[in-house]
């Protein structure tokens, strides 16, 4: 039996993460799950060596993000552009090395994958100092005969691609008969997946408030970077890799759009990843989001952060809980708890 799927790493400033990355060293993306396991991917923008003539090449590794595993963990992987299912179908340019790896407890890396520096960055695949490699991971897993039938040991199932599918189609802008305008930027979509996506946007498209044959759908409070999550999302049923610097804006200004088209998966990963954020100086704006928005997980989350003495005292130091006239309601809570707690002198 096969389980799999894939995770895209999206390289944004390519030329700022070539030249601040020296030699042999590398960047990490953030954990992702594929088949029950963790795994993040290396990225080596100036050779995995510290010799010379490795700085050359770019590689790429997949990683097995665990520590605590006893069986082996057998994946076929590859690295490749969007597009792309398999290195082969490539030109000869850009990316070697692919197939089958086992991950045991003192190897949790994958043989490297690399790709020629001058060719790649002559190629149609840099855009705009940016670009995007897809990770497709397949596990293969022994399968008990007598929990899954017999026809189980002979038919091998392969993993969803549906998402890849109407991300293509996304790219290719066939069909597409809708167009969102959003902060002076256009996007292309269908209507149908939208629909199918979002019950709000099933209304606005195709419900009694639709604005006729209209073709071109207004969305005024929503940047436009912002709505290029939203619809890789829809379409892809994932987030994108963000730029460092943004996440934390980002991941709240999605969650808004989250909430207002009623995506609930989405908000979760909202929630989620907004968890990580939480500090002396953002609590109290997260607290008033999550409130907001019934977001009940991030709201514990923040109550889970104030209610511990010694952050509660780094909240204090920070200014949040000077008296207000008209104080917001993350700085009532927090000065109710702040009363009721005993710090540590």
């Amino acid at each position: 039996m096969t389980v799999g799927g894939y995770h895209l790493l999206v390289v944004n400033g390519y030329s700022r993460t070539k030249n601040n990355t020296p030699n042999g060293k590398c960047m990490r993306s953030k954990s992702f799950k594929i088949g029950g396991h963790r795994w993040f991917i290396e990225y080596y923008p100036n050779g995995y060596r510290q010799e010379e003539e490795d700085a050359g090449y770019i590689f790429f590794y997949l990683v097995l993000d665990e520590v605590n595993f006893v069986d082996p963990v057998t994946v076929s992987y590859g690295f490749s552009f969007p597009g792309y299912q398999t290195q082969r179908q490539e030109s000869p340019l850009l990316l070697s090395s692919s197939g089958t790896h086992e991950f045991v407890s003192n190897n949790f890396w994958s043989p490297g994958c690399f790709m020629d520096r001058q060719r790649f960055e002559k190629s149609i695949h840099l855009k705009n100092d940016s670009f995007t490699i897809t990770c497709h991971v397949v596990l293969t897993k022994v399968v008990n005969i007598g929990e899954l039938g017999a026809t189980m040991q002979f038919v091998k199932l392969p993993p969803t691609d549906i998402h890849q599918h109407l991300y293509s189609l996304l790219q290719s802008q066939e069909g597409t008969d809708v167009t969102f305008q959003v902060g002076g930027e256009k996007f292309a979509a269908h209507r149908c997946v939208f629909a199918a996506r979002s019950a709000v946007f099933k209304a606005e498209l195709f419900g009694p408030m639709a604005e006729g044959t209209t073709d071109t759908v207004h969305i005024e409070d929503m940047e436009a970077k912002v709505f290029r999550l939203l619809l890789c999302y829809i379409y892809c049923d994932s987030v994108p890799e963000m730029d460092e610097d943004e996440e934390e804006y980002m991941w709240q200004h999605l969650l808004v759009a989250a909430d207002k088209y009623d995506l609930p998966r989405l908000r979760l990963i909202c929630e989620h990843k907004l968890c990580a954020y939480i500090n002396a100086g953002t609590v109290e704006t997260i607290h008033d989001l999550a409130v907001q928005h019934n977001c009940q997980g991030l709201k514990e989350a923040c109550l889970y952060f104030i209610k511990s003495p010694a952050y509660l005292q780094d909240v204090m130091a920070s200014g949040s809980l000077d008296s207000s006239s008209n104080p917001t309601p993350s700085v009532e809570l927090i000065g109710k708890l702040a009363s009721s707690l005993k710090l540590d002198e």
